[in-house]
């Protein structure tokens, strides 16, 4: 099972840069986008059901703003929206696609603009994520979570050691989620490379540079630690200051 994940800061304008056309050439089980920023039922029948896939999307309620969607090749089962609290919800920002043994999940993480209401979602976030680990089904959520977990993750680490996305209680934080609660950051699990980065907080310019953060991951329950086969970013995705990150399965 191959999924991508991709923040595309605007569907419409990762559209007139060329995302359906690469879409279509991704061979992709399921793609994760999150950062819609567009009401689903503006959007184009060939956004909202391109060739090969069926679409799926939570608006939130402000226009212009957040949103996720996800692109599936097989009809789910069922698909799940919200994570049962307001800051959440009410912005967009969690949504699931429901398989015979596996939920696919798109999400996004509040960028810390206001970093008392990130402290809150993140709270009430790592509670969601505890009940998840006692279900009985396996969970793959893909997603911009907004942080850099260690140094390895952001190239000038030294300079944003007190940065909203590395503040030492964001990354205690990630800790948690990769500690304690057991889950597993897929592409660590394969690539233990430095420079492998997702975002870049000034745009595309700072990739020539390598001046990027990863903060897109693509987070696994225990159980499917095995099932990992490959994970690759792909900065070659220039559609928003996010790169596509790409796991492999064995589901």
């Amino acid at each position: 099972m191959k999924i991508i994940n991709l923040n595309v800061n605007g569907i419409m304008q990762a559209v007139d840069k060329g995302f359906l056309d690469w879409l279509s050439a991704q061979d992709a089980d399921v793609v994760c986008v999150q950062d819609i920023q567009a009401k689903s039922y503006e959007l184009p029948d060939e956004v909202y059901q391109p060739e090969g896939y069926e679409g799926y999307f939570f608006d939130a309620e402000q226009d212009h703003f957040s949103g996720v969607g996800i692109y599936c090749r097989r009809m789910p089962k069922a698909i799940m929206t919200g994570l049962g609290f307001e800051l959440a919800d009410r912005e967009g920002r969690f949504m699931q696609a429901d398989f015979d043994k596996v939920s696919v999940a798109s999400f996004l993480m509040p960028s810390g603009e206001n970093p008392a209401e990130k402290q809150l979602f993140m709270e009430q976030y790592l509670e969601f994520l505890r009940k998840l680990r006692r279900k009985r089904r396996e969970y793959i959520i893909c997603g911009t979570w907004n942080i850099a977990h260690k140094t390895i993750d952001l190239a000038d680490w030294q300079s944003n050691q007190n940065s909203i996305g590395f503040s030492p209680e964001e990354r205690a934080w990630m800790d948690q989620v990769f500690g304690p609660l057991g889950y597993i950051d897929t592409f660590r699990e394969i690539n233990r490379d430095a420079d492998a980065y997702t975002f870049w907080p000034a745009g595309n310019d700072d990739r020539l540079r390598s001046e990027g953060w990863r903060v897109d991951y693509q987070v696994v329950g225990p159980n499917l630690q095995k099932a990992i086969k490959r994970a690759w970013i792909d900065d070659s995705v220039k559609f928003s200051n996010h790169a596509a990150l790409v796991v492999e399965y064995d589901l």
